[in-house]
C-alpha cells in the first residue's frame, strides 16, 4: 500500500474542486444521452435538414459508435499524458463540435459532427473515472465513483427539463448550443482548479526508475490479464445493454403488458430515481464489503427483479416499487463494474483498462435498444423482454465470477 496518508490526496489535489469538476464532466455524458431524443420530435415534425426516421436512427447510432471509439482510444493517452490534460482536451473537443451541430447545413454534416463529438465525449468518462478513483481516500473509492456518476443522471434530467423550455422558444439548434457552451465554460475552471492526479504522477515517477518497470497497457491483452479483461468487458457490455435497453423500451414494454401510457412514463421516471438511489447505496456497500462481492450481488439481484417484472401486478404501488428496485440494482451494477476496474488495475494502466471497459460497454448500449426493438417488432416484448434483460444480468454475473478480487498488493 502507498504510504500516503488518507487525508493527503485532498490537500494535494485541490480540495473539493476535483469532485465537482469530474461530476460536471460526467453530467455532459447525461446531456448527450438525452439531447438527441429531446429534439427528435421537432426534427421529425419540421423535417429540418431533411431528417426522417431512418436518418435519425443513423445519427443516434453513429454518435454512440463515436463514443465507444473515443473511450477505447483515450486509455493509453491518459496513461501517458495524464488525467488533467486528457480530460480538458476531451471536453474541449466535445464542446466545440457539439456547438457546431447547431449550424449543421445538412444531414451528412450533422451525423459527422455527432460522430466526432462522440469521440471527445466517450473519452471523458474513463478519464474522469480514473481521476476520481485515484483522488478518493483509501476505502472510499466505491462511493467516490458511484457519487460522481449521479452527475450522469442529473445531466440527463436537467437536459430533458431544459428542452421543454428551450426547444419551443428557440428551436432544436439551441439545445446543442447550450451543451457546447456549458462544456466550454468548464474549461477555464478546470485549468485553474484541477491539478494532475497524484497517483498518476507517482506512477510516472516509478516508470522513470530503472529499478521498477511498470505494467504496460498492452499487457491487458495478454495472458492472465486478458482473461481478467474479458470478464470485465462482458460485464460492462451487459450492464450498458441493460441501461440503454430499459431506458429506450420500458414504456413500450409496460404498455404491451396493459399498463396505461401515463403509468409507463411514470415507471421510466421511477426506474431512473431508483438508479440515483442505487448509486448512493452501492458505493457504500462496495466500500464496506468489497468490489467484487458487491458487483456480483448487484447484478444477481438485478436479474431477479427484472424477471419479476414479467409478472403482471395489479396494485399500482407495487408495480412502481418493483420498477424502482430494479433501477436501484440495474444502473448502479454497471457503475460498480467501473469501480471494480479502478480497484483491480495499477495506476500505470488504469486509464487504459477503464477506457476499454467503457468502450466495449458502449457496444452494449447499441445492442440493448436494438434487441428491445426486435422483441417489440415481433410482438413478444412482454414478457420476453424482461427475460432477455434478466439473462443479460446473469451473464454479467458469470463473467465476473472468475475475475479475481485483487490483482496486486499496491492498489494506488
Amino acid at each position: 500500500m502507498s504510504s500516503t496518508s488518507p487525508t493527503a490526496p485532498r490537500t494535494a489535489q485541490g480540495g473539493s474542486w476535483p469532485v465537482l469538476l469530474c461530476w460536471l464532466a460526467v453530467a455532459l455524458d447525461g446531456f448527450d444521452l438525452v439531447v438527441l431524443g429531446a429534439v427528435i420530435p421537432t426534427l421529425t415534425k419540421t423535417q429540418a435538414l431533411g431528417f426522417d426516421p431512418g436518418s435519425l436512427t443513423t445519427a443516434a447510432t453513429v454518435g454512440l459508435v463515436g463514443v465507444g471509439i473515443g473511450a477505447v482510444a483515450i486509455g493509453p493517452l491518459t496513461d501517458r499524458f495524464g488525467r488533467r490534460a486528457s480530460l480538458m482536451t476531451c471536453i474541449a473537443v466535445f464542446s466545440v463540435l457539439t456547438l457546431a451541430i447547431a449550424w449543421a447545413p445538412n444531414i451528412a454534416t450533422f451525423v459527422a459532427l455527432r460522430f466526432l463529438s462522440g469521440l471527445g465525449l466517450g473519452a471523458c468518462l474513463p478519464t474522469a473515472l480514473a481521476y476520481m478513483t485515484e483522488y478518493a481516500r483509501p476505502g472510499r473509492r466505491g462511493s467516490a465513483v458511484t457519487q460522481m456518476m449521479t452527475g450522469y443522471h442529473a445531466g440527463a434530467v436537467l437536459t430533458a427539463v431544459l428542452a421543454i423550455v428551450v426547444v419551443p422558444e428557440f428551436g432544436w439548434e439551441a439545445m446543442f448550443a447550450v451543451g457546447g457552451v456549458a462544456g466550454l465554460l468548464t474549461l477555464p475552471v478546470m485549468w485553474a482548479k484541477l491539478p494532475e492526479s497524484s497517483a498518476f504522477l507517482e506512477a510516472r515517477g516509478k516508470a522513470a526508475s530503472a529499478a521498477e518497470q511498470p505494467v504496460r497497457p498492452s499487457a491487458l491483452l495478454r495472458g492472465r490479464l486478458l482473461r481478467v479483461s474479458l470478464g470485465i468487458w462482458v460485464a460492462s457490455f451487459m450492464g450498458l445493454l441493460l441501461v440503454y435497453g430499459l431506458n429506450t423500451w420500458l414504456p413500450q414494454i409496460m404498455g404491451s403488458a396493459g399498463y396505461s401510457t401515463g403509468d409507463s412514463l411514470g415507471l421510466l421516471l421511477a426506474l431512473n430515481l431508483g438508479a440515483v438511489a442505487g448509486l448512493l447505496l452501492a458505493g457504500r456497500v462496495s466500500d464496506a464489503h468489497g468490489n467484487k462481492r458487491t458487483v456480483l450481488l448487484w447484478f444477481g439481484v438485478a436479474a431477479v427483479f427484472l424477471a419479476l417484472l414479467s409478472v403482471k401486478l395489479e396494485a399500482t404501488a407495487v408495480v412502481y416499487a418493483a420498477v424502482f428496485l430494479a433501477g436501484v440494482f440495474v444502473f448502479s451494477a454497471q457503475v460498480l463494474v467501473y469501480a471494480f476496474v479502478g480497484h483491480l488495475f495499477a495506476a500505470e494502466v488504469r486509464g487504459t483498462a477503464l477506457g476499454l471497459a467503457a468502450g466495449v460497454g458502449r457496444l452494449g448500449a447499441i445492442v440493448g435498444p436494438f434487441l428491445g426493438g426486435l422483441l417489440v417488432s415481433a410482438g413478444v416484448a412482454y414478457p420476453w423482454g424482461f427475460y432477455a434483460f434478466s439473462v443479460a444480468a446473469v451473464l454479467a454475473v458469470l463473467s465476473l465470477v472468475f475475475v479475481p478480487a485483487h490483482l496486486r498488493e499496491d492498489r494506488s
